[in-house]
């Protein structure tokens, strides 16, 4: 079976957190500082936060926003549920706003006449939260924009978009945004095994991030209440938080992971210039891709229009038969059971919708070979073209 996505483990990985395992430090080290630095140097934001998953760094910069009960967050419906669920986490109401017909990111002119309504009614968000969805960046200068106009703050997941850029600005440099969020799952541009990290160009952001995600504990002496000089109080917990630390040795194998994502990247767009080409004469609809933008490529996805003659279920059903591990990428948000258990239905977001009964995304990842990506394209033509 040709997996639709994995991660790319070499010697030098491995010798990385062997390096660790036999260190004095397993948790928090010397190498998660390290991998702070170096994602904040790669994309040029001041300060990051390594913590054990993106949806932890969703929920810590949620927190660091001051969102909480009465507070709205408004995002994609086309993306994973963490994106949404790090609002509930905090209390807050979620909302969405529907995709582009073409970059399957948050529409900038549906996200505006929702805001000129809402507006109106009393009822604007705290926290936007856009999401790269694929690697392709949204776009963020008009989102900016609009934050400006509306008064609201901007959480960017870039789960899939590190190494992506949007007119020449590093995805993660925050330069139209409060925190950027990325993660390192096993499938992603880079991988930790499971983490994530938040980054910020706001000192006072990120010490907050780093405080929730340790327990609500700080080692500021100046944040600390006083107590007793003959008791000993090296540390206090100040406010409730979490344990979303990232460890040693997780950070140990992302700085090496890092140091490959050049090659990552050009292999990735190595491969969907393969399938540009390939596909191109099928009745599919392969990715648009913004001039504007450079995309990381972390999915490949393909819709499957109703006049191609196929079903998106049949097409994907082939696939997996012969031996193509396909994949949908995403059940919108708000169809989700428990989501509809909140007021959400069928119909509300329209492009979501239909882009989830079109949508199959197809192998995307730096080891698939070339012999690999010719089966995944004849399989598609013997199955589009008989």
């Amino acid at each position: 079976m040709i997996p639709y996505g994995r991660q790319d483990i070499t010697q030098a990985d491995i010798d990385a957190v062997i390096e660790v395992l036999r260190s004095d430090w397993l948790t928090q080290g010397p190498k998660v500082p390290s991998f702070e630095k170096a994602v904040a140097r790669y994309t040029g934001a001041r300060c990051g936060t390594a913590v054990n998953s993106a949806t932890s760094a969703l929920h810590i910069a949620c927190l660091a926003l001051g969102v909480g009960p009465g507070d709205r967050v408004w995002t994609s419906p086309n993306t994973f549920v963490a994106s949404a669920n790090c609002a509930l986490y905090c209390g807050a109401q979620i909302d969405f706003v529907d995709i582009d017909r073409r970059t399957y990111n948050m529409s900038v002119s549906a996200l505006e006449d929702k805001l000129q309504m809402a507006e109106k009614q009393g009822r604007l968000p705290k926290v936007v939260i856009p999401v790269h969805f694929a690697g392709q960046p949204c776009e963020m200068d008009a989102i900016h924009d609009l934050s400006k106009k509306y008064g609201f703050k901007i959480i960017e997941d870039a789960s899939h978009a590190i190494g992506a850029k949007f007119k020449e600005q590093n995805i993660g440099s925050c330069a139209w945004s409060d925190i950027t969020v990325f993660s390192f799952h096993p499938v992603k541009i880079i991988t930790t095994s499971e983490g994530g990290m938040a980054l910020t160009n706001d000192a006072q952001l990120d010490k907050r991030m780093k405080r929730v995600r340790t327990h609500g504990i700080t080692t500021d002496k100046a944040l600390m209440d006083t107590r007793p000089d003959d008791e000993i109080w090296n540390y206090q917990q100040i406010e409730l938080g979490f344990n979303y630390r990232m460890t040693d040795i997780q950070a140990a194998l992302g700085i090496n992971q890092l140091s490959r994502i050049e090659d990552f990247l050009k292999r990735r767009k190595e491969i969907a210039n393969t399938y540009d080409g390939s596909l191109s004469r099928l009745p599919v609809t392969i990715p648009w891709q913004q001039s504007e933008a450079l995309s990381s490529y972390h999915l490949y996805p393909i819709r499957i229009p109703m006049k191609s003659g196929k079903v998106q279920k049949k097409v994907y059903q082939e696939l997996i038969d012969r031996g193509v591990a396909a994949n949908l990428h995403y059940i919108p948000v708000h169809r989700h059971p428990f989501y509809e258990r909140l007021g959400f239905k069928d119909g509300d977001f329209p492009e979501a919708e239909r882009f989830h009964r079109e949508a199959i995304s197809v192998p995307m990842y730096p080891a698939l070979q070339d012999q690999q990506q010719e089966e995944v394209v004849a399989v598609l033509r013997e199955i589009f073209l008989g």
